[in-house]
């Protein structure tokens, strides 16, 4: 089971090392960490992917909320969500596979930021699922480097009174 957190916290020096040792100290998962200010440039907000079982997943949000550098935290499942996550992928590219990678691209709404004559840089923001699923496509292709963020995500809009 998977659950998202947004924390948003003072954005001052230490504060991640702070959240990090909660989830070291007990054993907490994190599959996705990203951090970034907010409108408010003495606020950042974390937003925190980790699994477990309902009762681990209770105790973190019961530990962030304990945290003092904490302002305010938001939990919801990913069915709650837009999730999105940024990957940039170098692959090393021939004559033979060139057409097949760019016309994936394509598909999946990727698109080349970089080019030389035997490498490519592509980049490409979607759901997490589907940012994996484009990398598993490469798993033929000589990659060079992969980078990606952590998963950004915000609660699915809702009408006022829907």
């Amino acid at each position: 089971m998977k659950k998202i957190y947004s924390v948003l916290v003072e954005n001052r020096a230490g504060v991640l090392c702070k959240v990090a040792g909660l989830f070291w100290r007990r054993c907490f998962n994190i599959d996705s960490l990203a951090v970034g200010e907010t409108d408010d440039p003495s606020v950042s907000e974390m937003v925190i992917v980790s699994s477990g079982d309902k009762r681990t997943l209770e105790q973190i949000e019961k530990q962030l909320n304990k945290k003092v550098d904490v302002i305010r935290v938001r939990t919801f499942d990913e069915s709650e969500a837009t999730a999105r996550e940024l990957m940039l992928i170098k692959v090393r590219y021939n004559r033979e596979n060139r057409k097949d990678i760019i016309e994936n691209c394509q598909i999946m709404g990727a698109s080349i930021v970089d080019m030389s004559a035997s490498m490519m840089t592509i980049q490409i923001c979607d759901t997490p699922e589907r940012v994996q699923m484009f990398l598993d496509t490469f798993k033929t292709v000589s990659i060079v480097e992969v980078t990606r963020t952590g998963t950004l995500a915000v609660t699915k809009c809702k009408e006022a009174g829907g």
